[in-house]
């Protein structure tokens, strides 16, 4: 098969989305990418007017999604490799937040890429081939104050990440979980839903936490394209990952993560044990 591909990513107007098509598009690849208005799909498209192809799209119309995908395989070619990426961040305490916060964030972030996930899948599978990158988080590991909704949805696409890389594994599918640390890109900053405060209690834990991560936006250590090239080095990999981790921050945060979860599953042991039969 040809090194060159068609990449398939959701939301490039900004982001890692952004990045990575550039980087894409420089590297000789094709891009359908997708945007949300006119105006982004005129400026996609003015990256590259030979392999930068813009679609008009919202993760959240999933009666759409199919009809979308076929298209791009009758009149752009096959899609060989599909980039799970559009999604946002929510901020906010539990008790403070709407649940209808948590259900836009799992329809975009959940629902939204297991959709377009299922309306490419048949033709990767009649081809035995293909490659399905899913855009999760460090958020999908660790935790911290004021992101449940948002670190909620991350853990949900990594777990189903797995399951489906095991699935789709016999017909020459590939599945990698992506999941960046802390990049310069728009996800603390314009493209974020804040909710706003209302109980004071939670005032001593939360505003510094808000308030860092506001300051700290667009000043982070992580550059969106190189993690855009190190996603083009997993796609053109022969034995890709299962799970990607991206940035020192990632690295050292989900270690501790995991080594905090071993020494408390060391220290409950016997209880543990003590409920088998």
């Amino acid at each position: 098969m040809s090194s060159i591909k068609t990449l398939f990513i959701t939301g490039v107007s900004s982001g890692f989305g952004r990045a990575l098509a550039q980087e894409a598009l420089a590297s000789g690849h094709r891009v359908v990418g997708t945007v949300r208005s006119a105006q982004a799909k005129q400026d996609f498209e003015a990256l590259d007017p030979t392999n930068a192809l813009g679609r008009l799209f919202e993760v959240t119309d999933f009666e759409a999604i199919d009809a979308l995908v076929a298209d791009i395989e009758a009149s752009v070619g096959p899609i060989d490799v599909l980039v799970n990426n559009a999604g946002y961040g929510h901020e906010g305490v539990v008790e403070e937040s709407a649940l209808g916060e948590m259900r836009r964030q799992f329809d975009v972030n959940v629902f939204g890429a297991v959709a377009v996930t299922k309306a490419v899948l048949p033709y990767m599978r009649a081809r035995r081939r293909g490659h399905i990158l899913n855009i999760t988080s460090m958020g999908g590991y660790i935790t911290m104050p004021g992101i449940a909704y948002y670190c909620g949805s991350k853990f949900a696409l990594e777990g189903i990440s797995q399951v489906l890389g095991k699935e789709v594994k016999p017909f020459g599918i590939h599945v990698t979980a992506v999941a960046p640390g802390s990049f310069r890109t728009d996800w603390a900053g314009r493209s974020m839903s804040r909710t706003a405060r209302s109980i004071a209690d939670y005032d001593a834990l939360f505003d510094p936490i808000r308030q860092a991560r506001q300051e700290k936006s667009g000043k982070q250590l992580g550059d969106p394209v190189k993690a855009a090239q190190a996603m083009l080095a997993v796609i053109a990999s022969e034995a890709p990952p299962a799970q990607l981790l991206l940035g020192s921050d990632a690295l050292a945060l989900v270690r501790e993560k995991l080594a905090s979860m071993a020494a408390e599953i060391d220290a409950w042991e016997t209880l543990s044990r003590s409920t088998d039969g």
